[in-house]
């Protein structure tokens, strides 16, 4: 990287190793994650129609950053899998929304719990104020990350 100070690239590459880190030690390495059956994108869906509510298919990819395609073949799969129901939407007839089932709900509150034991265990190792600093610095570097992404103009493939 020309013209990146030596201390800067030693802080950029710390914070990238960190984050693979992360990534390894909370599973996503793995084909599945959250001692669940499902994929990580299959997780992450679950976990944000039960937090946010119903979503259409567009609305869920544009929040998980994901291609149309592949929307598609998760959102069938957990139809499939009796985790998801499609309703019509009462705001537009073309579309349809996706809502967790009850099956849904009971896979949720396990991701949940499974989510926050992995958190509470690391969090255990760490002093009241280093669990701040912990939260404030992934708040801060999350956003960071989502500002940078929409400044730079990156969308996914059509």
């Amino acid at each position: 990287m020309p013209g990146v100070k030596m201390a800067e690239l030693a802080l950029i590459d710390d914070i990238r190793a960190a984050s693979r880190l992360m990534v390894r030690e909370l599973g996503f390495m793995d084909a599945t994650v959250a001692a669940s059956d499902y994929p990580p994108s299959a997780v992450h869906t679950i976990l944000e129609i039960g937090i946010r509510g119903p979503l259409t298919s567009g609305e869920l990819g544009d929040f998980l950053r994901l291609e149309k395609s592949s929307v598609s073949r998760l959102v069938r799969k957990l139809i499939d899998c009796g985790e998801l129901r499609e309703t019509a939407d009462e705001r537009d007839a073309r579309s349809k929304l996706l809502s967790l089932t009850a099956k849904g709900r009971r896979t949720l509150e396990a991701l949940h719990a499974f989510g926050r034991q992995q958190v509470r265990g690391a969090l255990a190792a760490l002093t009241e104020a280093e669990q701040r600093k912990v939260r404030e610095g992934m708040t801060l570097y999350a956003r960071a990350l989502r500002q940078s992404r929409m400044e730079a103009g990156v969308e996914l493939a059509a």
